[in-house]
């Protein structure tokens, strides 16, 4: 379909919506990366350059203990976008939406709908399988959006005979890098940056009605797939290489790192280098083409009446206990970077209090002032954006599958200090880390006699969170047909 279409289309839309009188109302422009850990310049990584997140932390929050809810894609998502954990949503594997278990909950886009919003989405914002689904909906819930825009560049539709796989014939699931000729413009992430351009500029010049724009990019998942300069920017002699302590695996229950994949074992020195090298040169990629959304954002006269956000799905391994990607409740998989800026928000503050992505929800409506039309389960940190000194909630809960089939649960509860976790309610295990001394979470002080006072504070305070995240029936909903449902676009 041509823009020219889109154009006219957009323009119906937005003309033919529910306007709002009140002219004030902010826009969110909302920006997710792919796989992205927290090795990033504003979080004090003195390697990986992002030079324009740096800049949207310097004039905003940067909360510097944000988690998610579920280190894996789909799960996390659904989280984020429905204001509830996944025990509530019931979403805790790939492929499936909240559709499909609580078909009448408004997703965080559709909130904004409802209330007169244009809501375009752009790239990656419910689960896709990364190649494959790149250029298509994916897992996409269509009551979220009005525009949708799927752009395939040539990491999808040309590349891929020539990227370098650890796993003949996969790339989204195991390391893979290509080095490529083909400039920003050529890639799906480029493209994606240019039709944020463009859905911006419209934005800005129809005015009638507010908007949530979603822009997801797709790096630095794999396959690392980035432009040559990227790359030639780090020095591959000079990439880290994790060489986990043995010491850090000898006191660890086997549930914590059920995540080991067989890939890893193929992995030489010189291969890790070279996956390290993509991985930031696929960040600082990704960091140009949040770049160029910024300046949209500011050229086109919306900075003093959007709010802008930046964040990931979840962390990710790099070789850091000896592993790799994400699956796990160690700090490098929950942990991922959430900066906020806009009207009324502190500049070039830093929050230490620890938050989730199932904060989002509330937070963005409250900024807006969108009414909440469902029940939700995150906290509003408008507060802390104000005054980013405020304790807030004081922890943030994560939580995985473990077992064939996901048959049991490892829950995380991380505080200012402590991250405790406990695998089927500890019968596979706990962990312990004091992050006052030990914040690489190598050594498991559980079972140390002066901690005990803590940990039995930490168990009481875990219970209490996994009770509080679970739905009102404390059951957790189960699909029940793959298609369920039509979207409620009406208020309720």
């Amino acid at each position: 379909m041509t823009r020219q279409f889109f154009a006219i289309t957009t323009a119906f839309l937005l003309l033919a919506g529910n306007l709002r009188a009140d002219e004030k109302q902010l826009n969110v422009v909302f920006i997710i990366s792919d796989d992205f850990n927290t090795r990033l310049g504003c979080y004090g990584d003195p390697d990986v350059k992002t030079p324009n997140l740096d800049r949207l932390a310097a004039r905003g929050v940067r909360f510097d203990r944000a988690y998610c809810q579920f280190p894996l894609c789909g799960p996390s998502r659904n989280s984020m976008l429905t204001g509830l954990y996944p025990d509530s949503t019931g979403i805790v594997r790939n492929h499936e939406l909240f559709r499909q278990t609580i078909p009448s909950h408004h997703s965080l886009p559709q909130l904004f709908r409802l209330d007169g919003y244009f809501a375009a989405r752009l790239g990656k914002l419910y689960h896709y399988h990364v190649p494959r689904s790149v250029g298509t909906n994916g897992d996409d819930d269509p009551g979220s959006w009005e525009l949708e825009l799927n752009p395939a560049g040539c990491d999808r539709l040309i590349e891929e005979p020539e990227i370098f796989t650890l796993t003949p014939g996969s790339f989204g699931g195991t390391p893979s890098w290509f080095a490529s000729s083909r400039d920003d413009a050529e890639h799906t992430d480029g493209m994606m940056a240019a039709d944020a351009e463009w859905v911006l500029e419209r934005v800005a010049r129809d005015g009638h009605r507010p908007s949530f724009v979603a822009v997801g990019f797709y790096r630095p998942h794999t396959p690392y797939v980035a432009p040559k300069k990227y790359f030639e920017s780090y020095a591959i002699d000079s990439m880290p290489i994790d060489r986990s302590r043995d010491d850090d695996q000898s006191d660890l229950p086997g549930a914590a790192t059920e995540s080991r994949r067989s890939f890893e074992k193929q992995f030489t020195d010189q291969l890790r280098r070279e996956a390290v090298q993509a991985y930031y040169a696929s960040a600082t990629f990704m960091d140009a083409q949040v770049g160029r959304v910024l300046d949209a954002v500011e050229n086109n006269g919306l900075t003093d009446r959007s709010v802008i956000v930046f964040t990931s799905d979840h962390g990710y391994h790099l070789g850091d206990h000896q592993l790799w990607q994400k699956m796990s409740l160690f700090e490098q998989a929950a942990r991922v970077p959430l900066i906020i800026a806009g009207p009324g928000i502190a500049v070039g503050k830093v929050c230490q209090s620890p938050v989730g992505l199932v904060d989002l929800y509330p937070t963005l409506a409250k900024l807006c002032d969108v009414p909440l039309l469902d029940s939700v389960q995150g906290q509003d940190l408008t507060p802390m954006l104000k005054n980013p000194s405020l304790p807030g909630r004081g922890f943030a809960l994560s939580q995985v599958t473990r077992g064939k089939g996901g048959a049991s649960m490892g829950y995380s509860l991380r505080m200012p200090r402590y991250r405790y976790t406990e695998w089927d309610g500890g019968n596979l295990g706990r962990e312990l880390y004091d992050h006052q001394n030990d914040d690489e979470e190598l050594v498991n002080v559980i079972d140390d006699p002066q901690y005990q006072s803590a940990i039995a504070e930490l168990k009481q305070q875990l219970t209490e969170a996994i009770h509080a995240a679970q739905p009102p029936d404390g059951k957790r909903p189960v699909i029940q047909d793959p298609l369920p449902w039509l979207p409620d676009l009406t208020k309720p």
